[in-house]
């Protein structure tokens, strides 16, 4: 609709409202009359005719008796629909004498205006007063913004002063009460007032769930679920949402197939809603398939469904298809809003394809998004996974508005790309700003001291700032604390502080430890955490081949041998080095020794010729910690073809001369492809970017961000 209709609709209502208004030398509007205009105006939000009425109220002298109470309601009515509650609290406060609707007109209105604190104030000053007893409608809005305001305690009070004056027997009385408790700390006491009430409806049932779900009460929202099976009541859409949706919190595919297979045997009508409910429930249980055969059944196409399968896609990690489907829906019929561009580039954030992400980028400027939070968050994080962090430094940059989670991308992604400094000083900026810091944020700064060896600030951060800001450690912030200690050489530190950590370490810890032993050459210490952490976690490749690498630097081929001989006997296999690199918009994929690329033979002249270049500068196959079970001049051709060797190179050969180049690969580079390619990046004068699955690695004229610690 266009402005100038919307302005000739409002100028045709106002007419039709002002041919009703009392004309010079004609007799008076009957103030019945008046009362139903002013109702008009509140429920049409037409303040300039209401102020209006309200002055020939004034001017005929209708508002100063006590029998004008009715007409003082409806101007309250109307100004707190209209948002102007100051203005209807100054009639509130002059009126010759006030009933409960006047009462509770005003809360209503500090309700609406999101002042839940003002109406509890209100309703403690009408008891004071004495001026009327309250009634069911009183009682539903006190109740109500209890729960909005988390002000159970007040709320208990309240309840037995309504149960007092017989209220409870209302249904929104008591849908609202149930509603409060479910959000309480103790929410057995919505069962219990439950398991009190003689007849339980639909409406009653619907409040607890929902409470239970705001409050993330899951368990108990499946106890509340059963017994609305138990009662055999008739569903409604509500019902169902609220259902599918716990359902979807607790990833419990029975509870969801269950569910649907009730929506079906009732002959339930799905609407928009519920179907991107369902989709979204076999989503979030990992049931993709499931989820597209519910999206195949809708014919009709819209924003909220497309994006419901998008979104499904991406919970499955199936990244690539959650973009093929975005092309295949397109945009002229069904324009994608804020979500749809945020799981857009949060999957191209993880397939790191930087040119998708800026052709994106210019789609969201294009259709007027940038401004939306939740798209410029998911910008900074295109940006960053994909190794253009000087673009997510700019966009945050440009951002009109931002939260903690814009704060914790930017601060977690120069973290990620071993830029420790600018990751504190971003904390330092966001503290400044007044965000409080989360347990995310905590994780983003503590392996920023790590990479930068700030072990006394990171220790500070743990064990000071955590508790000041009431963030509960856990197994990832522990974690943080052992890399940042074993990086640093503290190793009887980092073993004093496993030892008295009050929580279980898992594989990853293990693993940190581990690989600060290769590191820093502690290879005593580091065969025993192996010996360790194989027989607790048999199935970890990363542990086996982390051990074998110590015995090869050690020059301990028996050893290696052995690990090669356990790894066989428990069936573990090490994961296949996979890379990948964009050109043109096209994305490569190399696998190690590959053969199937149309022009893998060139690619591999190209390899020759780049590690012919770099050899005089001091390279030298790495093939002590080459796994393979071959003689060592195999295992230099081996090393040679390393996936991300094969994808540098064809990032040499089909891209201008001083371009970067960006590589993604999916486990962690080696030692020997390390060095060859930031002596690579030296004779080709080329800017190199490799995210392997620990960190980013920026290769620039011979040397590495990483400092050669990863």
């Amino acid at each position: 609709m266009s402005a100038l209709s919307v302005i000739e609709q409002r100028l045709l209502k106002w007419n039709k409202v002002a041919s009703l208004l009392p004309k010079p030398n004609k007799p008076l509007i009957p103030i019945d009359r008046l009362n139903e205009l002013l109702k008009a105006c509140a429920n049409s939000s037409c303040l300039r005719t209401g102020e209006s009425i309200h002055a020939h109220l004034i001017v005929t002298n209708q508002l100063s008796r006590v029998k004008d109470v009715f007409q003082i309601n409806s101007l309250i009515n109307l100004y707190v629909k209209c948002g102007e509650t100051v203005r209807a609290r100054k009639l509130f406060d002059i009126m010759p004498e006030r009933n409960v609707v006047s009462w509770c007109a005003m809360m209503k209105g500090y309700q609406n205006s999101g002042s839940d604190f003002e109406v509890l104030k209100l309703f403690k000053s009408m008891n004071f007063s004495g001026e009327s007893r309250p009634n069911e409608f009183v009682a539903s809005v006190v109740f109500k913004s209890c729960s909005t305001s988390g002000r159970v305690e007040e709320g208990k009070q309240f309840h037995g002063c309504f149960l007092k004056c017989g209220l409870m027997s209302h249904e929104f009385v008591r849908n609202t009460l149930v509603y409060m408790y479910s959000l309480g700390s103790d929410s057995r006491e919505a069962i219990r007032i439950l398991d009190d009430l003689p007849y339980c409806d639909l409406p009653v049932f619907s409040s607890a769930l929902s409470g239970y779900l705001e409050c993330r009460a899951f368990k108990k929202g499946v106890d509340v679920l059963r017994r609305m099976a138990y009662e055999d009541l008739v569903w409604d859409n509500i019902t169902y949402l609220s259902s599918l949706r716990l359902c979807s919190n607790l990833r419990d595919l029975d509870l969801g197939l269950q569910i649907h297979s009730r929506m079906i045997r009732f002959g339930f009508n799905c609407e928009v809603e519920a179907t991107g409910a369902l989709i979204n429930m076999y989503g979030k249980c990992g049931k993709v398939i499931y989820a597209q055969r519910v999206y195949d059944d809708t014919h009709a196409q819209n924003i909220v469904l497309n994006t419901t399968i998008m979104d499904a896609y991406f919970q499955d990690k199936s990244f690539e298809e959650a973009l093929n489907l975005f092309a295949k829906m397109g945009t002229k019929d069904v324009p994608p809003n804020e979500f749809t561009f945020a799981i857009l580039l949060n999957s191209i954030a993880e397939l790191s394809l930087l040119k998708q992400g800026d052709l994106i980028h210019g789609l969201v400027l294009k259709s007027g998004y940038r401004n939306h939070v939740m798209v410029g968050n998911a910008l900074v994080n295109m940006y960053a996974k994909s190794g253009s962090i000087e673009d997510a430094r700019k966009t945050f940059s440009g951002m009109a508005f931002r939260d903690i989670i814009t704060w914790n991308t930017l601060i977690c992604g120069f973290s990620h790309h071993g830029l420790g400094k600018e990751a504190l000083e971003a904390f330092d900026r966001m503290m400044y700003a007044g965000e409080i810091p989360n347990r995310i944020t905590f994780i983003g700064i503590l392996q920023a001291c790590c990479h930068i060896g700030f072990v006394e600030r990171g220790l500070y951060y743990f064990d000071q700032l955590m508790k000041q800001f009431d963030v509960q450690p856990d197994i990832q912030h522990y974690t943080c604390i052992v890399g940042l200690l074993s990086k640093a050489g503290l190793f009887e530190k980092a073993e004093n502080f496993m030892r008295t950590a009050p929580i279980e370490w898992d594989v990853v810890a293990w693993r940190t430890l581990l690989n600060a032993c290769y590191v820093r050459r502690n290879y005593t210490l580091g065969k025993q955490v192996a010996e360790y952490a194989m027989e607790k976690y048999p199935k970890d490749s990363g542990i086996y081949i982390l051990l074998s690498n110590i015995h090869a630097r050690s020059r301990e081929w028996e050893g290696v041998a052995e690990v090669r001989s356990l790894m066989n006997k428990r069936g573990v296999k090490k994961e296949p080095g996979v890379s990948w690199i964009g050109i043109r918009n096209q994305t490569h994929v190399f696998l190690a020794e590959e053969s199937r690329h149309p022009e893998i033979m060139l690619i591999y002249a190209k390899v020759k010729e780049v590690l012919s270049k770099i050899r005089p500068l001091g390279y030298s196959p790495d093939v002590a910690g080459d796994f393979h079970d071959v003689d060592e001049e195999e295992r230099e051709d081996n090393l040679s073809y390393h996936s991300e060797k094969l994808a540098v190179a064809y990032g040499l050969m089909k891209t201008p001369e001083n371009s970067p180049l960006y590589v993604t690969k999916n486990v962690r580079i080696c030692d020997d492809c390390h060095f060859a390619i930031k002596l690579i990046s030296k004779v080709s004068k080329r800017y190199i970017v490799i995210r392997d699955s620990n960190r980013f690695h920026h290769f620039r004229d011979g040397k590495c961000s990483c400092c050669d610690y990863w």
